[in-house]
């Protein structure tokens, strides 16, 4: 059983709220546009991380970050990039190698916009955590907690961390 602390979409920024939520999780993914590597160093210090660059992001987290992660937690086939999009409108980028080897679980940021959407076609689960920083057009600052056991998906929890 893992204990997941999902976020994205931080600008450069890292708080103790947002700590407090790391020490709570065995794990942190994140979902891209980090903004400054000192917010996933400092999530590094708590909790192992997992995460891929975004748009905003500097060469040097592109550099210790992938744009695509795709990995096996417990029985789960896990696949994070910051540009997906959505069941329905998946980004051109991506979509055909959704179709032909989707995950259980896709995990995507970059819309400040949390959703969480079961895609029956694909039938993948599909998690954008909203933006847990204070830049850009979101009113409430926004992260997903989750367990993982085995190969089921449970306990999902939404974070609202306040105005940002």
């Amino acid at each position: 059983m893992r204990k997941i602390l999902l976020l994205s979409d931080t600008h450069g920024h890292i708080d103790e709220v947002i700590l407090k939520y790391v020490d709570q999780a065995d794990e942190v993914w994140h979902a891209g546009d980090i903004g400054n590597l000192a917010v996933t160093d400092t999530i590094k210090q708590h909790r192992p991380l997992r995460a891929v660059f975004g748009n905003i992001d500097d060469d040097k987290a592109r550099i210790e970050f992938p744009l695509h992660n795709r990995f096996f937690c417990e029985g789960v086939d896990v696949w994070i990039t910051h540009i997906g999009g959505y069941p329905e409108k998946y980004s051109p980028t991506i979509r055909e190698q959704l179709r032909q080897n989707p995950p259980k679980l896709f995990i995507c940021g970059h819309s400040h916009i949390l959703k969480v959407i079961f895609d029956k076609k694909l039938n993948l689960l599909h998690m954008n955590p909203g933006a847990a920083g204070k830049s850009g057009f979101h009113q409430v600052r926004t992260m997903l907690r989750f367990v993982i056991n085995g190969d089921n998906i449970t306990d999902l929890e939404i974070v609202e961390l306040g105005k940002k």
